[in-house]
């Protein structure tokens, strides 16, 4: 594989690329635990399928902006190396599926050629940073957030603070108000704002979805901008050093925050200031700010045949920017899937007439930008010959559903067959809801709620359901979720559970009630005014299971009777439990360490350092079968069985001090007393570079302390 690694222009990517391949043979060669090696290739993009034997990719795209040269290169790697589909997430990423592990370094080195990573794009990482699909475009935003939306993820990707996390951590950029990146149900959600002419932003925190949901608080009403990258470290440190690593179920920053007071955490994030290298971080917006650049080829004039359609298409999926004389298109995309021959045409399309760019949305859907509006008919027409004009951009009819059965290994319940049914039947028997804005229709496969069913105003979610001795694949309809705008939102209502085949009616049950009975009230309005029991009531028939037929036994977009199988999830946190693995990354640690430092990179440095610390305690702690759940535990509890018992003895640390008035340099004794203060250390000083050179330095003598402690007792074993 030597050629691919030259063509790399980024040294850093190309070693990190080329660290992924040594790692695989080292797997391949039972040198590396399988649980440690599946921790490693999350935090760069190597996802587990159902399928047993390959692998999901899972491609990272800050807010889901993408040029004509990165899809395709995105093309030209899905053909390659997987199966010509592309998935686009709800969090703005492309997924490709069925790919070789040990063609993954490859892959990864042409994606690098246009700039695109797989880094931290699964695992215990900051997830790809998303953002409305109309920033920079939307009449009603302050300003453009998509250059801090792209200088956050710029600082976060590589940084030691979030590489290793009890959990994953997500970060939104709405472009309004309205927060349609949905802000109340991110760790951090930005939402601009511009006060006495200053830009910032209010701060969500401590949102989140899965099975347990939970709407982020206000961190602050304004933060300015050159403030933001400062105060999400600080919420990062707090959350790698305290929050849980054992149980995965309550290691989101959810939890954390719950467990310990809104209050303690800021206050904790106040003390760990003085560790972050700048006040403040002025990020650069020159990229974002030129003016629109013109098509490269003049647009022909085309003639419409059937205005009626293009008028139609033009009321539902072209959005006025606020650029006047532009207008950005929403493509709607069944189940988020297109493919590579359709991807190639339409980034010509983009490259030839329009500005080169388009984004990925959070609903699955693609929207080219800044067209203009003489040449929206040749969209028009050149979008109708790729099948791209299907009316319903954003609408009801628009379904929101992650894979599910068809490739995730935590799938119950197919998402995307019943998604596909339930979107025929909304164009088939009511297609006034293909420009309705407000009922939002998501369907996950499983509790994770990667589908967002559960903040959906309709939601299904993929269960299963006992007959006698037979198992079906089942529905839970959820009612009454939805954005309210401004960082606020509700959670929908776990309503009854269905057989899935009975979806669709229940669909139909739900649409007619409010068709008939809502007398002009908005659905959320009209679901609260009715209240969950009614409609538990109204949906009952088709909850009951002694009448089930032979088809309720078989899963939509499936021809065989349904088994339920769920897997192991790779969706979380990983337990690593072997000593000789933790000793040798914590001496990773300081190698990365003493790299960071000869960069001049002081900040990093002594986070890596700090991790080394805190690796090397846990591999000596679990060598004594002490249970421990984060790193702020595992520190104090490293004293309490290894230091006050005096079976290990701290490194001393010596500094020399010059005195003032008669040059005469003396040695002064650092030495800590204990590993609390030893590794707090990282806390009570700046990041300069004298505190980084002693830091490292002592890592490196706890390492050769711990590892002949470790030695030691092998050989009395």
């Amino acid at each position: 594989m030597e050629s691919f690694r030259t063509e790399i222009e980024n040294p850093i990517v190309q070693k990190e690329i080329i660290d992924l391949e040594k790692k695989i043979h080292l797997f391949r060669g039972g040198k590396i635990d399988d649980e440690r090696f599946r921790s490693l290739r999350l935090a760069r993009g190597i996802y587990g399928q159902r399928q047993e034997g390959v692998q999901m990719i899972r491609i990272k795209l800050p807010y889901g902006k993408v040029t004509s040269e990165q899809l395709v290169r995105i093309t030209k790697v899905s053909d390659e190396y997987s199966t010509g589909r592309l998935h686009i997430t709800t969090r703005q990423d492309i997924q490709i599926h069925y790919v070789s592990l040990d063609r993954t370094p490859e892959l990864w080195a042409n994606l690098a050629k246009d700039d695109i990573t797989l880094r931290e794009a699964c695992g215990n990482t900051v997830r790809n940073i998303t953002g409305s699909e109309l920033a920079g475009v939307d009449v009603n935003e302050p300003f453009d957030v998509s250059p801090y939306a792209h200088g956050l993820f710029q600082y976060l990707l590589r940084n030691p603070i979030c590489q290793e996390m009890g959990r994953k951590f997500k970060i939104s950029f709405s472009s309004s108000e309205e927060d349609t990146a949905l802000s109340y149900l991110h760790d951090l959600g930005f939402i601009p704002k511009i006060v006495n002419g200053e830009k910032g932003f209010k701060i969500m925190f401590g949102g989140g979805l899965g099975s347990q949901p939970a709407h982020a608080e206000l961190l602050s009403e304004f933060v300015p901008v050159n403030q933001i990258i400062p105060t999400a470290e600080g919420i990062i440190r707090i959350f790698d050093r305290y929050g849980e690593r054992a149980k995965r179920m309550k290691a989101r920053m959810k939890f954390l925050i719950k467990e310990m007071g809104r209050d303690v955490f800021l206050d904790l994030v106040e003390k760990e200031k003085k560790a972050i290298a700048f006040e403040t971080y002025e990020i650069d917006t020159t990229a974002f700010d030129g003016p629109i650049p013109e098509p490269l080829l003049e647009v022909p004039q085309v003639t419409i045949e059937d205005t009626a359609a293009y008028e139609a298409w033009k009321e539902s999926n072209v959005i006025a920017q606020k650029q006047t004389g532009y207008y950005a298109i929403g493509i709607k995309v069944l189940l988020g899937d297109f493919y590579t021959d359709k991807a190639r045409l339409l980034a010509d399309l983009i490259k030839n007439y329009a500005a080169n760019e388009l984004r990925f949305s959070l609903r699955q859907n693609i929207v080219i930008r800044h067209v203009k509006e003489e040449n929206l008919p040749f969209f028009y027409q050149e979008l109708a010959k790729l099948d791209f004009v299907h009316l319903g951009y954003n609408s009801t009819a628009d379904i929101t559903a992650c894979p599910g059965t068809d490739t995730c290994n935590l799938g119950i319940a197919s998402s995307t067959g019943i998604a596909e049914e339930l979107e025929r039947v909304i164009n088939a028997e009511y297609p006034q809801y293909k420009n309705n804005r407000e009922i939002e229709i998501k369907i996950s496969g499983c509790m994770n709620a990667c589908g967002q069913h559960n903040m959906s105003a309709i939601g299904f979610q993929g269960m299963s359901i006992n007959s006698g001795k037979l198992v079906a694949p089942a529905l839970q309809v959820l009612l009454g979720g939805g954005k309210l705008g401004n960082g606020a939102g509700r959670f929908a209502d776990k309503v009854i559970k269905i057989p899935s085949r009975r979806g669709p009616d229940a669909l139909r049950t739900i649409l007619n009630d409010f068709d008939a009975n809502a007398n002009g009230e908005k659905f959320l309005n009209y679901y609260d005014l009715k209240g969950e029991k009614y409609f538990y009531e109204i949906l009952k028939p088709f909850a009951d299971v002694t009448n089930l037929t032979e088809a309720d036994f078989i899963d939509w977009g499936n021809a065989d009777n349904y088994v339920k199988a769920v897997g192991v999830g790779e969706c979380a946190g990983v337990v690593i439990d072997l000593v000789a693995t933790l000793l040798l990354e914590a001496k990773d640690k300081l190698t990365f360490a003493q790299e960071s430092f000869d960069e001049g990179k002081w900040s990093d440095a002594i986070y890596h350092a700090y991790a080394g610390f805190v690796n090397g305690a846990k591999a000596l702690l679990l060598s004594e079968n002490e249970k421990t759940n984060h790193h702020a535990g595992i520190v104090d509890l490293f004293d309490n069985v290894f230091i006050t018992s005096s079976k290990i003895k701290l490194p001393t640390t010596f500094i020399e001090v010059s005195d003032k008035s008669n040059g005469a340099v003396t040695s002064k004794d650092l030495s800590p007393a204990s590993f609390r203060e030893l590794v707090y250390q990282i806390n009570q000083n700046e990041p300069s570079e004298v505190f980084a050179k002693q830091y490292i330095q002592q890592g490196i003598s706890f390492f050769d302390i711990i590892e002949k402690y470790r030695a030691q007792e092998l050989a009395n074993a």
